[in-house]
């Protein structure tokens, strides 16, 4: 194998630290996602890609009046002259700006299949046909009038603008979201009209706080409607740090259907829920029991949203039942606003709505000066040249004089009249038939009126307060034709703190829970009268008979030393064998059941561990949220009690016994507690708790009760070793 030398020095090999080099490169790749990917620019509200589309159909003179084309026409132009990066990529933000369900104002008019609030994606590119909508006209006009600035494309073979002119506030109206490197931004779309009314406002008063502006913006305003629950002071604040969310509901209303029956409808998806997948959640509470009020749902939806949802009994009330599924399913959802944008000098920031909207209007400011500047060139240039028509006729003999007879007319014309060399070549140029009188009388009067636009355009490129009140003017234009009804209704905030668990409409039925030695779990109705009779699989049986009720969670306690709850009304019918209880919990595979207790709020737990420690638990602190449980105890648990009496009664795997005052053990939420018992070898065997006027009971060979009525030879201090027990007792239980 030949080893080549390192190239010379200049050559392509760089000598650097990797750190610095991948420092470098990842800073790059950092700041080209921020700016030309996921951040929309403050000014037009785009991104890159969008403000390609838009200027390659405008390109394609495919305005609202032309036939629509092919979209994989307009996304071989995007994507050949100014956008460097797949087609996949383009045609997907190509048929989200036709979307009317994603867009609050659609900018290209889709003709075909552009998917549809279910989730189903648009037909291919080859089967579906675009054009640009009024809307999004508003947002070029003037983009051929030096408007804007211009930069070469990725090949250097054309130009592409920099921002639109953006006739209305975009970036607010349709809203964006992307995500960046270290950053997102996430605005939510809002009405045109109610801007253009803050803008007004911005207009009459620059001094006007978020809070005037508020008055006008009162919220978001989405595509597909819904009611707005979020409180007006949390919207304010996220209008004025640019920071928040909004809660978003479906909208539904009830429907009598006779003799006390009724049914919910709901009309309005909240924004960029899919209707199909909502519906997919939905049936999945009703099949995994987790919403007790909802027995059935279906879809009837045609052109409008039109979904059905059935309350499990008429007795529920309709606002029940929707407090319910908005706490458990997508028909409620948080819209995070987090308005991070790039500013004009492209740097980018969080901006509140007065930032925004401010932004929005230096923009047009900008816009039109441009507009003007360009206008006055070009009325400047034309009166020159009516100026020299205006000679011509004033000395009409003496030109046709001069054009027959000079051999060089030009030169004669300019030395004669005084003309410049535009003027001259433009009279040359202009034909025989135009110098008749009533083409005069025309001249005459375009330079008039030329004239008159001139000084009106000059006054005002000078004036800062007539620029303001002719974009006044072009935003009220803009207003009525855009002009369209709120669709989201902005509600009172609802409470969350007041709203009730799912669980408190759970119909309260007593059951019996049946739990097997292999660990096969069951819920059978009413009371067990004779366990004998309850079927197993085989080689299985009976471990645990728990009564409970419906509304219960059931506490199980593990020997890893944690405890896991379970929703009583989540067990499987005791008709069958039921279910592995190791599907509902994960539970550790070497772990054992130690015991199934119904839960009683306010209520307290004995944890003891193999090797005599010990705790008083509070009942409510060892319900767990998650399938995981909850550790309590540090160490392998033996028993987890009811505390039900005022003594405590130990056994150790040495036959000695301890009594001792419930008292003296500690209440703590979770840890190894204290000695309960001491032994020289082993450790504890079992433990009871009991009520001294009563006195404990323990269970002989044979499986009878016995009672103890000289116990008292037995008391102790705790973590004493005790003394050998009456004959035959090697268990409580």
């Amino acid at each position: 194998m030949t080893i080549h030398a390192p190239p010379p020095e200049g050559g392509r090999i760089i000598d650097e630290p990797m750190e610095t080099a991948l420092s470098r490169r990842y800073l790059a790749y950092a700041l080209s996602t921020i700016t030309n990917r996921a951040l929309p620019d403050v000014r037009d509200g785009f991104k890159p890609v969008h403000r390609r589309i838009l200027y390659a159909m405008h390109q394609m003179r495919l305005n609202p009046q032309a036939a629509a084309r092919k979209c994989a026409k307009v996304v071989g132009e995007v994507m050949g002259g100014y956008h460097p990066h797949g087609d996949a990529s383009i045609y997907e933000a190509l048929v989200r700006l036709a979307q009317d369900f994603a867009q609050r104002y659609p900018l290209v008019d889709g003709q075909g299949n552009f998917g549809n609030i279910d989730g189903d994606s648009a037909a291919a590119m080859r089967y579906t046909e675009c054009k640009l909508t009024p809307a999004a006209v508003l947002l070029l006009d003037g983009i051929d009038q030096d408007a804007v600035d211009f930069r070469p494309t990725y090949d250097d073979q054309d130009e592409e603008p920099i921002v639109l002119p953006a006739g209305f506030p975009n970036l607010l109206a349709n809203g964006s979201s992307g995500i960046a490197v270290g950053m997102a931004t996430s605005i939510p779309p809002h009405n045109v009209g109610e801007l253009i009314d803050a803008c007004q406002l911005l207009l009459e008063r620059p001094d006007a706080t978020t809070g005037d502006l508020v008055q006008h913006v009162p919220g978001p305003d989405f595509p597909t409607g819904g009611v707005a629950v979020e409180g007006h002071a949390s919207i304010l604040d996220a209008y004025e740090t640019g920071r928040g969310g909004v809660r978003l509901r479906a909208r539904w209303e009830t429907e009598d259907l006779g003799r006390g029956v009724w049914r919910i409808i709901v009309t309005e998806m909240p924004y960029q829920v899919q209707k199909s997948r909502l519906i997919e959640a939905l049936a999945d509470l009703i099949e995994h029991k987790k919403a007790p009020l909802l027995g059935d749902v279906r879809d009837e939806s045609a052109e409008d949203i039109r979904l059905i949802l059935e309350p499990k009994n008429r007795t529920i009330e309709p606002e029940m039942l929707m407090e319910s599924l908005f706490k458990l399913s997508d028909l409620e959802v948080r819209f995070p606003i987090n308005m991070n944008v790039l500013d004009a000098s492209g740097t980018p920031r969080v901006m509140g709505l007065k930032d925004c909207l401010r932004a929005f209007l230096d923009h047009r400011r900008e816009v039109l000066n441009r507009r003007s500047q360009w206008r006055i060139e070009r009325v400047e240039k034309r009166l020159h040249l009516l100026e020299g028509l205006r000679i011509v006729f004033l000395n009409l003999d003496e030109v046709i004089r001069i054009v027959r007879e000079e051999e060089q007319p030009k030169a004669v014309l300019i030395a004669r009249f005084g003309l410049t060399e535009v003027q001259a070549d433009f009279i040359l140029d202009t034909r025989l038939r135009q110098l008749a009188r009533l083409e005069e009388m025309t001249i005459e009067k375009e330079f008039n009126a030329l004239s008159e636009e001139l000084a009106h355009l000059k006054a005002l490129t000078s004036s800062e307060g007539k620029q303001w009140k002719a974009i006044s003017k072009e935003l009220e234009a803009v207003r009525k034709a855009l002009i369209s009804p709120r669709r989201t209704t902005i509600a009172e905030a609802v409470d969350t703190s007041a709203f009730v668990a799912p669980e408190a409409f759970i119909p309260r039925e007593a059951i019996t829970v049946i739990l097997s030695e292999r660990g096969w779990i069951r819920a059978a109705k009413g009371k067990v009268e004779d366990p004998s009779e309850l079927k197993f699989k085989e080689g299985d049986q009976l471990a645990y008979l728990v009564p409970a009720y419906t509304t219960d969670k059931l506490l199980v306690a593990a020997s890893d030393g944690r405890i896991f709850t379970i929703g009583a009304d989540k067990l499987a019918s005791g008709r069958g064998h039921g279910e592995p209880l190791r599907l509902m919990i994960d539970l550790d595979e070497k772990a054992e059941i130690i015991n199934v207790l119904a839960h009683q709020p306010g209520g307290k737990l004995l944890i003891a561990s193999k090797a005599g420690y010990g705790f008083i638990a509070p009942e409510d602190d060892s319900l767990a949220q998650k399938r995981g449980g909850k550790q309590v105890l540090n160490g392998e648990m033996l028993a987890v009690l009811r505390v039900t009496g005022d003594h405590v009664a130990a056994i150790g795997e040495n036959i000695k016994t301890l009594i001792f005052p419930l008292a003296e053990l500690p209440e703590m939420g979770r840890g190894k507690g204290v000695k309960l018992q001491s032994f020289k070898q082993g450790g504890l065997a079992d433990i009871t708790v009991f009520n001294a006027e009563t006195g404990p009971e323990w269970a002989d060979g044979g499986g009878r009760r016995r009672h103890w009525p000289d116990w008292k030879d037995w008391l102790g201090k705790r973590a004493g070793a005790g003394r050998q027990g009456p004959r035959g007792l090697r268990k409580f239980r």
